[in-house]
């Protein structure tokens, strides 16, 4: 067995992964305001912990670590949306840890379980998304990850789609994921409700279904299918790819979300190349994607 640990943006989760690639026992918190006050040490005792737990349980060989950001060997470049640079993380763990472990970007993890076993695995050219406190991203062309050298590359959520538009955490103004992230949609459904942080995405989705005629929300929510459908658009018209997959807690909002894309894409006529059929498809394995991804790197 193997543990599959996805850091995220908004939360920590960790996972024992049999053999089938399934799921047996998982931890998850959310991260807020407090934890990332002292995010690494928080990180680092969170795993170490409950590590130490699952190894007491099962018969543990390796483990795996989905992460957002930019991943250089076991390090951590960046990731702006923990506030992390220079993170060693592998490095601190192995001094708690006598496992082998291996980390990744947290896109590129996702996209490679829903390409080996989720919903790209009948396709051989997909692209992935992970919309999630950001978005990450990955190219899939016959089976295989696009090779980017020795940086994972693919960073959709770092696309330009508003000139001089709001900051973002990597210093650049009107990025892709300051507008079509789940964040991004949570945070502008929050202020418009009146509601603060503590507010469940759940919750929020609860909103949303029990008020379809609500002409705020419905604002809100047309604005973030308006951007979400120009950035999937630029990547269809440069990658041509069979389908499109899309991970992160959007899995959750699938009902409310997914054919509003789909008919904005084709009805706009963003698409240079128009097809009869538009695949985007919602991640198989939910929000488990990195977790189990992680352990196939």
């Amino acid at each position: 067995m193997k543990i599959g640990i996805d850091l995220g943006g908004s939360h920590i989760a960790i996972g024992v992964i049999d053999n089938r690639d399934i799921i047996i026992e998982k931890v998850e918190k959310r991260l807020m305001s407090k934890e990332k006050k002292d995010i690494k040490n928080f990180i680092e005792n969170y795993i170490i912990e409950n590590v130490k737990e699952i190894t007491a349980k099962y018969k543990i060989t390796e483990i795996g670590i989905a992460s957002p950001g930019t991943i250089k060997g076991k390090e951590i470049v960046c990731a702006n949306n923990l506030g992390i640079k220079d993170y060693k993380i592998v490095e601190n763990l192995e001094k708690e840890i006598n496992l082998p472990i291996k980390i990744r970007n947290d896109a590129k993890c996702a996209a490679i379980a829903e390409c080996k076993i989720g919903a790209l695995k009948d396709y051989r050219r997909s692209i992935f998304l992970t919309l999630g406190t950001g978005i990450g991203g990955a190219v899939i062309i016959n089976g295989e990850l696009l090779d980017t050298g020795d940086l994972p590359g693919c960073e959709f959520g770092h696309m330009i789609v508003q000139k001089d538009g709001i900051r973002c955490k990597c210093g650049k103004n009107g990025c892709f994921e300051k507008y079509a992230s789940m964040k991004s949609l949570k945070d502008n459904l929050r202020r418009e409700l009146n509601l603060d942080e503590t507010t469940k995405g759940e919750e929020l989705l609860e909103i949303i279904r029990k008020n379809p005629q609500d002409e705020k929300i419905n604002k809100i929510i047309e604005e973030f299918i308006e951007y979400l459908s120009i950035g999937i658009s630029n990547l269809i018209n440069i990658f041509e790819p069979e389908a499109v997959g899309i991970g992160g807690s959007f899995v959750y909002f699938v009902d409310v979300l997914l054919e509003k894309l789909k008919e904005n894409i084709q009805k706009k006529l963003y698409l240079l190349n128009r097809r009869e059929e538009l695949i985007i498809l919602p991640a198989t394995l939910g929000n488990d994607a990195g977790s189990i991804g992680s352990c196939k790197i």
